[in-house]
């Protein structure tokens, strides 16, 4: 392999020949050779628009001379088209706060540009810390990416959340008639309608569509034209008050520059509030999901209220059976992100003073996050819930079964008298119902009136 010659403040390294990145990308991929993982496709990206307005602010206010920016943005614009993907080498976890995934971009965009001025890679006609990275720091680019980057990974998954609840309403219209019986600890308490349930869930998704965008508008808030601590040292005035404005036209985000460029350079409880907030639907999600296999357990020995949509054989051994495989691939999701959370808590806490160096982990968890959550509540939408079947007559057999109903009577035989009742249903095996008559403690019409099963449900 051909190779060139680049040197940093560490030394002199060979670079492969035909690479657009250089020396310090180099470095940091044979430091960081951590999680196999390269850095998100959408967070280069919105490291290069940074770059792109850069360059744009930079010229403008006379820091580096117009052919250059030219060359910057037609090397940004190549990178945003998906030209130069396999540039990018860097691991997604890294030391230094993110300064190699900054510098990967940065070389690259270099490397490029410097062609487009008439050079050769490595000649570094366009500098990649000189003119690139001009009047920015790692630390002020990387959190404005990585906000970025959150708000373009928001967008499937809200659009998937929202057409899971789309779904879970129109279960709840098509089984409101559908009365079951309702448990709490998993025995049985009182009846309820399969659609009320569906209703249920739902409602609490939601809530949890609301609190994701609502921890969302934090991530308008950036803390570029800060530089290196917040103090704009090397970035003038006219750039740090044009910079904000012009990444927000060139990436159609509606951002904002923090108010305290400091304190925004300092803390990441913004990505700990987004990431609960993820937590929050993933466990909402998997208690749904727990709740999906338990109704549809069996189908000969269990609940069997529901039947869910066969996807795959469920097992290498034992022919014919037909496992809830998207409930449960969902709920493992769920288990990441609640992980994911973690890391991102403990990455968040673990700043010190005036920057926080773990925003690389904070990052790739959070991304996951995002794209596992929204991949799963897509497929359990398209692969079970839509297809999702009620049976209506094992939901009546339950109900007729179970001595939940004897509740309704409370209110008129008293709460001793309808416990004795419950208890000789059970041992005995006669309904509620037959017991209320044979003792001729309520006329058949009132028990018929106060035991109809959907009056029992509310409203």
């Amino acid at each position: 392999m051909k190779t060139r010659q680049e040197s940093d403040s560490i030394g002199k390294l060979d670079v492969p020949e035909d690479a657009y990145y250089g020396v310090q990308t180099l470095r940091g991929f044979e430091n960081f050779q951590i999680s196999g993982v390269k850095l998100h496709n959408a967070f280069v990206k919105n490291i290069t628009l940074v770059k792109k307005a850069a360059a744009k602010v930079n010229a403008a206010c006379g820091l580096i001379g117009q052919a250059t920016a030219d060359a910057i943005v037609t090397a940004c614009d190549e990178i945003l088209s998906d030209k130069w993907n396999d540039q990018f080498i860097t691991d997604a976890i890294q030391g230094g706060a993110g300064t190699t995934a900054n510098m990967n971009v940065n070389e690259v965009i270099a490397n490029r540009a410097t062609e487009l001025l008439g050079g050769k890679k490595g000649e570094y006609l366009c500098h990649p810390n000189d003119h690139v990275n001009k009047a920015q720091s790692t630390n002020d680019v990387i959190p404005t990416a990585g906000k970025m980057t959150v708000l373009t990974l928001a967008q499937p998954l809200l659009y998937n959340l929202e057409t899971l609840i789309a779904e879970l309403r129109n279960k709840a219209k098509e089984f409101d008639d559908v009365i079951k019986m309702g448990r709490t600890q998993l025995q049985d308490a009182v009846p309820i309608r399969l659609g009320q349930e569906f209703q249920a869930y739902a409602s609490a998704l939601t809530r949890d569509c609301n609190r994701i965008k609502s921890t969302l508008e934090e991530m308008y808030v950036v803390n570029l034209g800060g530089t290196a601590i917040g103090t704009s040292i090397n970035a003038p005035v006219e750039y740090v008050k044009s910079i904000v404005p012009t990444l927000a036209k060139e990436s159609g985000y509606a951002l904002k520059p923090a108010e305290d460029l400091i304190e925004a350079t300092q803390n990441a409880d913004c990505y700990v509030a987004i990431s609960g907030s993820l937590k929050a639907c993933a466990v909402t999600l998997s208690k749904m999901s727990n709740d999906l296999r338990l109704m549809s357990s069996g189908p000969k020995t269990g609940f069997a209220e529901i039947k869910l949509p066969p996807k795959q054989n469920g097992s290498s051994i034992m022919p014919g059976k037909i496992n809830p495989v998207i409930p449960e691939v969902v709920s493992q999701v769920a288990f990441l992100v609640v992980g994911n959370d973690m890391t991102i808590a403990m990455a968040a806490e673990g700043g010190q003073l005036e920057l926080n160096a773990f925003e690389p982990i904070i990052f790739h968890k959070l991304f996951e996050s995002m794209t596992c959550l929204a991949n799963a509540i897509r497929t359990l939408t398209v692969n079970c819930i839509i297809d999702i079947k009620a049976d209506r007559k094992r939901c009546e057999e339950l109900l007729h079964d179970s001595v939940g109903i004897v509740t309704a009577l409370c209110p008129y035989l008293g709460y001793k008298k309808s416990a004795e009742l419950a208890k000789e249903a059970l041992a005995t095996g006669v309904q509620i119902r037959e017991l209320v008559l044979h003792y001729g403690l309520m006329d058949k019409q009132t028990l018929d009136e106060l035991l109809d099963p959907y009056k029992m449900t509310g409203v």
